[in-house]
């Protein structure tokens, strides 16, 4: 009977621990299987890829913006003083001159070029405003392309093209001593004036 009990307390001992063996094999099986999904995804991720590449070349045309005077195109008008200093570049035109007496005159063309690969056209004019006393005994205009101007302009809006043989305009500066009707208007002493005009173009569109 001894021996009975004593194999009796031992039955419950060994079902335990096959209970833990099951459970620890379980565990060992499920990181196995997740271990193997992990490497089996990576490998899976791996085995794909892809590498998409554009190249091209682009050939940039050369383009330039080129408004400016022609030197070599400046002309003195018939009868016209000439100056006492005169500088001429491609932007810009300079003089002096002595206007003596009534009559005297000082008139000079010149061309405006668009030798670019831009069109532009001619904005406005803006000018020297004489005041009302220099009105009574000088004048002061500016033909553009056949058009005469005593006083700014805003808005002209004249085309400047680039295409040769439609790419030149002819500007003429005249300043005059004139007699005033009233010999009281006359200057009584020498007078400086300063005369200016501007001419600015901008790209057509």
């Amino acid at each position: 009977m001894q021996k009975a009990n004593d194999y009796a307390n031992v039955k419950p001992n060994n079902n335990k621990e096959t209970k833990m063996q099951k459970q620890k094999n379980f565990q060992l099986a499920v990181i196995g299987v997740l271990a193997f999904a992990v490497l089996f995804m990576s490998v899976g991720f791996a085995a794909y890829s892809s590498v998409l590449n554009i190249n091209g070349t682009a050939t940039v045309s050369g383009n330039k913006w080129s408004v400016h005077f022609v030197p070599s195109s400046f002309q003195l008008e018939a009868n016209s003083k000439t100056e006492t200093s005169k500088t001429i570049s491609d932007t810009s035109v300079e003089y002096t001159v002595d206007l003596e007496k009534p009559g005297d005159s000082y008139a000079f063309s010149i061309d405006v070029i668009n030798d670019g690969t831009f069109g532009a056209k001619l904005d406005k004019i803006t000018m020297t405003a004489l005041t009302d006393a220099q009105k009574k005994y000088l004048t002061y205009t500016v033909v553009y392309d056949g058009q005469t101007y005593v006083a700014s302009a805003d808005s002209l809006n004249i085309a400047l093209p680039f295409a040769t043989g439609a790419n030149k305009k002819n500007v003429t500066v005249r300043v005059a001593y004139v007699q005033p009707t009233d010999p009281a208007d006359l200057p009584e002493t020498t007078q400086t004036v300063n005369l200016a005009v501007a001419l600015d173009y901008s790209q057509a569109e």
